[in-house]
């Protein structure tokens, strides 16, 4: 994959397309969400039906290791009344970690306002026999003026009642039952999808997507949160991100991806053992799991532990 220079007015533009997009969307979208006001685990979740669980190559969410995408757009700060530039930088590391006997890949995922670091997060993510990417865990940094201030959201399969939930099927279908994407009653924490549409065509300034696919998501314990409307490419992944009936009325579209060098995925790493050895630190879900550690893909096809 190679890198497109970024261009302002490509960003606007798509940014206007999405906001009319989401305006003809946004009735279905409540709709959805009124007949689904929970959401169930369809699928069952068996830590011996994750044989490869690290080579994670669904045609919707492909997670190469060393992949890093780039989005930009805008958000409604704390969700305020004026948007705010807004950008995600979220890494596929060549870092592992088991959680509930499932070897998971490390994704870094990285949230800037106005160019200052809101949030810093790890997540878990592994494939199952079938061809579903499942998410095992999150453990979310927040920061206000750029200063650590904690990780309350953390959870991990396994612990205080969580559970785990797909985030992409083997093959989504349009009409099929929204799906858990993951819960803890600790927190109150509770996230649904739904496959609400496909064959879309768009353009954002990385590229021209065809046969993309749309899926919806929410949380029914935030009825006033909204839904965030999701776009997937295949054999690319997630490249447009838009919301309804959402205050923060986050808005993204991605503007580069790319395979980092081995120096800087080296440098990734480096940045994502900080956050796990720090998770050990504030989070007591989290001193449960054994350490991330770095996984070579390329000597092993990554079994269950």
């Amino acid at each position: 994959m190679f890198s497109k220079q970024r261009n302002r007015s490509s960003l606007l533009g798509a940014l206007i397309a999405l906001m009319l997009l989401l305006t003809n969307v946004s009735a279905a979208a409540a709709s959805a969400k009124s007949a689904a006001s929970s959401c169930d685990q369809v699928v069952r979740f068996e830590s011996n039906e994750f044989t490869h669980p690290i080579k994670i190559n669904n045609k919707w969410m492909p997670l190469v290791p060393g992949t890093q995408f780039i989005f930009e757009g805008r958000i409604n700060q704390r969700g305020g009344p004026v948007a705010v530039p807004h950008q995600v930088v979220f890494t596929v590391t060549d870092l592992t970690k088991v959680i509930n006997g499932v070897r998971t890949v490390v994704l870094w995922d990285r949230d800037f306002d106005n160019g200052q670091l809101v949030e810093a997060e790890l997540a878990f993510f592994a494939q199952d026999k079938g061809g579903n990417v499942w998410n095992l865990g999150e453990y979310p940094e927040e920061y206000t003026d750029g200063v650590f201030e904690g990780a309350p959201n953390t959870w991990i399969v396994g612990e205080a009642g969580a559970k785990a939930g797909i985030h992409m099927f083997a093959n989504p279908k349009v009409g099929s039952p929204s799906y858990l994407q993951g819960s803890t009653p600790k927190i109150a924490f509770l996230d649904c999808g739904q496959v609400a549409d496909n064959g879309q065509t768009e353009d954002v300034p990385f590229g021209h997507y065809e046969n993309a696919l749309v899926t919806h998501e929410w949380s029914p314990l935030e009825p006033d949160s909204g839904i965030q409307v999701k776009y997937y490419a295949p054999g690319v992944g997630n490249f447009q991100i838009g919301a309804v009936g959402d205050p923060e009325a986050e808005t993204l579209v991605l503007i580069d991806l790319k395979i980092l060098s081995p120096d800087a995925l080296a440098e990734a790493r480096n940045e994502a053992l900080i956050l796990d050895s720090r998770a050990y630190e504030v989070s007591k879900v989290y001193r449960k799991t054994s350490p991330a550690e770095h996984h070579s893909h390329d000597d092993d096809d990554g079994d269950s532990d």
